[in-house]
């Protein structure tokens, strides 16, 4: 069926740049919205960038301007470039796409490790 799997997490000092990949396998609803989530250890998880199908973004706190979303529709991939990277930066990051209509699926990856660290 869908399947998500996202790869470019690592250690990474402080100020340092990072890119997260995520790779969609399978059909999805044209209109959709393709989100990055992040969940630090004892927080709860929270949204981080949305790239709706139709065009606009929305960024979560304290990430516009350092980060950015993009996808690669002919390669069903979605990207997140992190710039100036943080320690409070330091989540495992979540792909995520949900199809915008009624009762629409909602598919998850498995996450990938960001340590932001010197």
């Amino acid at each position: 069926q869908v399947e998500l799997a996202e790869s470019g997490g690592g250690l990474v000092q402080p100020g340092g740049s990072l890119t997260l990949s995520c790779t969609i396998s399978g059909s999805i609803f044209t209109y959709n919205a393709m989100s990055w989530y992040r969940q630090a250890p004892g927080k709860e998880r929270e949204l981080v960038a949305t790239l709706f199908s139709t065009g606009p973004t929305r960024y979560g706190d304290g990430v516009e301007g350092r980060f950015t979303i993009s996808r690669d529709g002919g390669m069903n991939t979605v990207y997140l470039k992190k710039n100036s990277l943080k320690p409070e930066d330091t989540a495992v990051y979540y792909c995520n796409v949900r199809e915008l209509f009624t009762d629409g699926a909602d598919y998850w990856g498995q996450g990938t490790q960001v340590t932001v660290s010197s």
